[in-house]
C-alpha cells in the first residue's frame, strides 16, 4: 500500500508540477522557431539553418503610431516577430502613448508581466480575483509587475507622451483585451448576455458593439 502511495504521488508531482510553469523548459541551447510551420505545445519547430541575425532584433524601436482611439501602440518581440525566442520562455513589448492614451484593461493568460517606464508618466493598475484594484502612478526608470492572468491597464497621466519596455515569461503570452473581446467577438455575444451582464439596454450595447466591429 505504502508503494502504491508513493508511485500515486510521484505521477501526480510530474502531471502538477509542470502546469505551475509558464512556458515548457527548452531540451536545448536553442530553437529558433520555423514559422512555416505549425506550432507544437512547446513552440514551433526549430529552424534547419540559423545564423547570428535569428538571435537579435531591432523591432522594439519608436516612435510608433498613436493616432488611434486608445491613444496607444504596441510593438510586440515575440516568437511570432522574433523567432530566436522560440522555447526559450520570454518575450516584450515596447508600448507608447500620446498623452492622455489608455492600454485598456486586459489580461495574459500565459505570463506575468514586468515594465519599466522610459518615457513619461504612467498610471498603472491591476485587480485581483476579489476586485482589489493596486495602483500607483510610476515615473521613468520604476518598474511595476503584474501577476500571470489578472485583469490590468496603464494610462499616460503626463503632459507629453510616454512609453513603456514591459517584460513576459512566455515567448507568447497572449493578451485578452476586456472591450473587443466582450463587444467585438465573432461571432457576437448574443445581447442578451451582455444586457443582463452590464445591466443595461440594447440600445448601448448595439452602440457598443458597432465601436468594436471587426
Amino acid at each position: 500500500m505504502a508503494s502504491l502511495f508513493t508511485s500515486f504521488l510521484l505521477t501526480l508531482c510530474l502531471f502538477v508540477i509542470p502546469s505551475l510553469s509558464s512556458d515548457p523548459d527548452p531540451l536545448q541551447d536553442f530553437c529558433v522557431g520555423d514559422l512555416r510551420a505549425s506550432p507544437s505545445i512547446n513552440g514551433f519547430p526549430c529552424k534547419s539553418s540559423v545564423s547570428a541575425s535569428d538571435f537579435f532584433f531591432s523591432g522594439l524601436g519608436g516612435p510608433l503610431n498613436t493616432s488611434n482611439p486608445n491613444g496607444v501602440a504596441i510593438s510586440p518581440a515575440n516568437v511570432l516577430t522574433f523567432p530566436g525566442l522560440n522555447t526559450l520562455g520570454v518575450s516584450m513589448n515596447n508600448v507608447e502613448f500620446a498623452p492622455g492614451g489608455v492600454n485598456p484593461p486586459h489580461s495574459h493568460p500565459r505570463a506575468s508581466e514586468a515594465g519599466v517606464v522610459i518615457e513619461g508618466s504612467v498610471f498603472v493598475g491591476f485587480l485581483t480575483t476579489n476586485n482589489s484594484l493596486f495602483s500607483k502612478v510610476i515615473n521613468a526608470g520604476e518598474m511595476f509587475v503584474v501577476p500571470r492572468g489578472l485583469v490590468h491597464f496603464q494610462w499616460n497621466v503626463g503632459k507629453g507622451k510616454a512609453r513603456l519596455i514591459t517584460a513576459f515569461n512566455s515567448q507568447l503570452p497572449g493578451a485578452v483585451v476586456l472591450p473587443s473581446t466582450l463587444f467585438g467577438s465573432v461571432p457576437e455575444i448574443p445581447n442578451a448576455v451582455l444586457t443582463k451582464t452590464f445591466r443595461t439596454d440594447d440600445a448601448t450595447v448595439n452602440n457598443l458593439k458597432s465601436k468594436f466591429a471587426v
